[in-house]
């Protein structure tokens, strides 16, 4: 029986992970990375790049080395609870060479098109069209494809939900072209939204700025990395036994109980904060 074929389209964690289940399960994959370098997401660039994620300078991931690493690679001991976007990097680069994945990627070659074969009723099988770093336009046929291209490649700016924007004198701009905070020493600025992003970039910018706001419509329940006794949040909190206290418990039993752990850390009513939601 012939080998099955699997195309992997991206070299991110999540690509990294389906080339090395394919080896596992007697496949071969071939990856296409559109870039030079394996890491997709996690991979710091000093200006962002059109059609590719982008991540700011001082990153910091809000999973927990324990519960993000892969089942069969711990992360290394040295490294922090809470790793820096530049050591997770390094955690999947140990691990792409300690399985030998990056000879099956090609990398600087961009997949354009995914389409079935005219004989997909039959075969069930896939034609996936590339070109390389030198314009070389290559029909493949696979009999499987796994996208692994990431997600967060198309900043959102709604500016026109904002009117009068066009007469403010200031920039206006999304955090996928924030790096730094030192732009921003001296002035007055406000971020808009209270998710990861912007929370982690109201607090860099905070440092350096003459003033900074953060505007949120709904507000937030504001849960930290760290648990009691200093251990990560997501390692204490995702258990076995944790879950099987919200199969038995009142659901409003088990809101209380959060909503007091985290008002106990800061009292969210005043700091302009709590959210309808529970």
């Amino acid at each position: 029986m012939t080998v099955r074929r699997v195309a992997v389209v991206g070299a991110g964690s999540s690509g990294l992970a389906c080339i090395k289940i394919c080896i596992d399960e007697g496949l071969e994959p071939v990856c296409f990375e559109s870039s030079d370098d394996i890491g997709g997401l996690w991979r710091f660039k000093e200006s962002p790049e059109p059609e590719r994620s982008s991540i700011y300078r001082g990153l910091v991931v809000n999973t927990s080395k324990e519960m993000m690493c892969f089942s069969d690679f711990p992360t290394p001991a040295d490294f922090p609870n809470y790793m820096h976007n530049s050591q997770l990097l390094q955690y999947f680069r140990l691990y792409a060479e300690h399985f030998n994945l990056l000879k099956h990627i090609h990398f600087q070659t961009t997949v354009k098109s995914v389409t079935q074969t005219a004989d997909f009723s039959e075969t069930g099988q896939w034609e996936v069209v590339t070109i390389n770093k030198n314009g070389d336009w290559v029909r493949h046929v696979f009999d499987a494809v796994l996208v692994c291209s990431g997600h967060y490649t198309h900043p959102v700016l709604p500016l026109s939900d904002f009117p009068g924007y066009k007469n403010f004198s200031g920039r206006c701009f999304h955090s996928w072209e924030y790096k730094d905070a030192d732009a921003y020493r001296g002035k007055r600025v406000v971020v808009v939204g209270i998710g990861n992003s912007g929370g982690d970039i109201a607090v860099e910018i905070s440092r350096s700025a003459e003033k900074t706001f953060l505007s949120s419509r709904k507000g937030a329940w504001v849960v930290g990395r760290m648990s009691t006794n200093g251990l990560p949040l997501d390692m204490t909190a995702i258990t076995r036994f944790s879950y099987l206290l919200t199969l038995l418990l009142p659901k409003a039993l088990i809101n209380w109980a959060a909503e007091r752990a985290l008002n106990y850390k800061y009292d969210h009513r005043l700091y302009g904060l709590r959210p309808a939601h529970r």
